[in-house]
């Protein structure tokens, strides 16, 4: 088959593809109606005994505003709704979403629908979340023509009229303004859903980077934190923050005044320095050890990334950060054996090397690969807890 001939029946394909209208045309629209996800339940969220979170859909208590030292990025990157999701249930035959975003932004080596889109999942059987389908956030105009940051997409338009479990992931890299709407059937039943599916009584907060934070997923779903959350059945408190993660005292604060914590997740060498690992890293454990002494601490290596085989100074770099963060977790294991565990980066983007958009941040094979690596010792801890 020649190169032109493929490219015809891809074209081929295409059209056919294009030409399918979403409905018949003997087959009349059903009227919708658009429930706010805060009449639903908003999953992976923390909640501060210090005080609230400016919006609805940001991720740091308020009070921290202020004490983020002018240059940085972490107040603009918490807006980011990374991790948060919506549980609800319904018998609508459609399903679909309504949302402003906070920038509408765009960068070059991340997928849309991962940055700004949103998926939605059933839940299938007794024990399996599905992919359904993901919007593409393609932003209204208005009623003179004028691109606005509102986004409003159908998922699914032919289910089959039954109560079924649903869950939607907001966007990674963009934010949403204060509401956001499900829309369903008019007549159609919806509710929060089933509150031991995402069990609220199992919370892990995952504290990092721009790669925990979701970058680069080619949809929102596919986020580690998210496939830790499915698999695990628990909420996952998402607060990594693209360009930060650098284990300021105040963070350490702010993870402390979460409620309900089952496993502190630490994962911030990938944006600290051999300095920062050394000097800050004992310190930030510590401020969490005191104030939650009875929950468990997984710290996390930094990644390898897969240039680092071959520029020398990467090469020794990478393993000196390592290398200073594990002495300061001896330093604290050996104070007190309890509740730390140490992991290594062995392995978290797999045998191949193959799972980074751009050396350094993840693919979806990446997300795969660093789920697979923690979900075992995660759920280790997680789940033993139920028999002490």
């Amino acid at each position: 088959m020649t190169l032109k001939s493929i490219a015809l029946g891809v074209m081929a394909a295409l059209a056919l593809t294009a030409s399918v209208p979403a409905l018949a045309a003997d087959e009349p629209a059903t009227p919708k109606k658009y429930v706010d996800a805060r009449q639903l339940r908003i999953i992976n969220k923390a909640d501060y005994s210090g005080g609230p979170t400016e919006r609805v859909y940001s991720r740091l208590p308020l009070w921290m505003k202020d004490s983020i030292a002018s240059g940085r990025n972490l107040w603009d990157r918490q807006q980011c709704s990374a991790g948060i999701g919506i549980r609800f249930a319904t018998n609508s035959k459609s399903i679909g979403v309504k949302y402003e975003l906070f920038w509408d932004t765009h960068m070059i080596h991340m997928a849309d629908t991962g940055l700004k889109g949103t998926d939605l999942y059933i839940f299938e059987g007794d024990s399996t979340w599905r992919h359904v389908n993901t919007n593409r956030p393609y932003v209204k105009k208005d009623s003179l023509g004028n691109k606005t940051k509102r986004v409003e997409s159908t998922y699914v338009e032919r289910l089959d009229g039954k109560m079924h479990e649903y869950m939607i992931y907001l966007p990674l890299y963009d934010g949403v303004l204060d509401e956001f709407f499900v829309s369903v059937d008019s007549g159609a039943v919806i509710t929060p859903g089933r509150l031991d599916l995402i069990d609220k009584n199992k919370r892990i907060v995952a504290y990092g980077t721009s790669i925990l934070q979701g970058g680069c997923a080619s949809r929102t779903g596919m986020a580690a934190s998210n496939i830790i959350g499915r698999e695990l059945n628990a909420e996952v408190i998402n607060l990594a923050f693209s360009g930060e993660g650098k284990m300021d005292t105040y963070m350490a604060r702010a993870l402390a005044q979460i409620p309900d914590v089952d496993i502190f997740l630490l994962d911030p060498v990938p944006n600290c320095t051999e300095k920062m690992c050394d000097t800050l890293t004992y310190n930030f454990v510590k401020i969490l050890r005191e104030a939650r002494p009875d929950v468990p601490i997984v710290m996390l290596e930094g990644p390898i990334y897969p240039y680092a085989r071959y520029d020398s100074m990467f090469h020794n770099y990478l393993p000196a950060k390592n290398a200073a963060f594990r002495k300061n977790y001896d330093k604290l294991k050996a104070e007190n054996p309890h509740n730390l565990y140490y992991v290594t980066s062995d392995g978290l983007d797999g045998v191949e090397d193959d799972g980074t958009v751009d050396g350094i941040h993840l693919t979806d094979l990446g997300f795969r690969h660093y789920a697979d690596k923690m979900i075992p010792i995660l759920g280790g801890i997680l789940y033993s807890k139920d028999k002490k």
